[in-house]
């Protein structure tokens, strides 16, 4: 290995919101965590709710007061489609050619 490009490691320490603390070795002295595998519900088997920024009220502010969905679908609406100005222009087109072309004999 290359001379002087390494970090130097030291003790650290992993503190969650819990207050678990985990002690290993990293480039920085001290971590701090929201949630650690003793407190997190997947390891736990307990629900938990965590709110990392304020995002449940964020989501309830959003769509906390409107209706409950029934599960059914909404009516569809058709819509007319709008002409394709270029299939105008071909039929015009068209319509010219036929006008100057000669009538075919029978």
């Amino acid at each position: 290995m290359k001379k002087g490009i390494h970090p130097d490691y030291k003790e650290a320490v992993f503190k969650c919101a819990c207050g678990a603390e985990v002690h290993t070795v990293s480039s920085k002295p001290e971590y701090r965590v929201e949630i650690c595998s003793s407190c997190h519900p997947f390891f736990t088997g307990k629900q938990k709710l965590v709110d990392s920024a304020g995002r449940v009220e964020r989501f309830m502010r959003k769509y906390g007061d409107k209706p409950i969905s029934t599960g059914q679908k909404p009516a569809k609406t058709r819509q007319k489609a709008q002409p394709d100005p270029k299939r105008a222009v071909v039929k015009a087109i068209k319509a010219v050619k036929k006008e100057k072309a000669p009538a075919a004999k029978k």
